[in-house]
């Protein structure tokens, strides 16, 4: 049922879009709010790549596996696939300014002191909510991108804000006062 002043679901909603494109699939999915993270990873000749992804994910804890995505055929995947081991810096509210110089082609993306390296010598964001190194555990190609999953080799975290990314808009994450949710398992 729906009443004059609010109009039905459906129609608020917006018309179904079967198969939506590209442009409609974007529309749709920047409704979810995710968070903001910079992959790291350096190839053969030691020249450092990375970029900023907000398909993140955990995967498994037992053995810790985490997956992300990166749009197909990048310099980053080339040079991640051909290292096999990669870093991921999940930033906080106050970094901003990394996750756009690191969203962009090209530039000088290092520049700035704000790295230091895992145990391994993977650079990672200074100061990030987050960071892991990870070993490569699988690739795939799907659609228009590349799926890596990899073993977290080390991580380390710290307590803060994090930096969140919804409808091509950066903010961040207002915690309404709750206790911190139980996991079930």
């Amino acid at each position: 049922m729906s009443s004059p002043e609010t109009g039905s679901l459906s129609s608020r909603l917006g018309v179904w879009e079967n198969a939506p494109e590209g442009s409609g699939m974007r529309r749709a999915m920047g409704r979810w709010l995710t968070g903001v993270a910079v992959v790291t990873t350096i190839d053969e000749a030691g020249e450092y790549h990375g970029g900023t992804i907000s398909s993140l994910q955990s995967i498994s804890l037992e053995p810790p596996i985490l997956m992300l995505a990166l749009n197909f055929n990048t310099r980053t995947g080339e040079a991640l696939r051909e290292s096999g081991r990669f870093g991921i810096s999940i930033l906080g509210g106050k970094q901003e300014a990394i996750a756009r110089r690191f969203a962009v082609r090209g530039g000088e993306r290092f520049e700035g002191g704000e790295f230091e390296d895992t145990p391994q010598g993977i650079p990672v964001v200074h100061g990030a909510l987050a960071q892991a190194e990870c070993s490569l555990f699988e690739h795939h190609v799907i659609g228009d991108h590349d799926v890596y999953f990899g073993q977290v080799t080390a991580s380390r975290h710290r307590s803060g804000s994090p930096l969140a990314f919804l409808g091509g808009r950066f903010g961040d994450f207002r915690d309404f006062g709750h206790e911190e949710m139980p996991w079930s398992f």
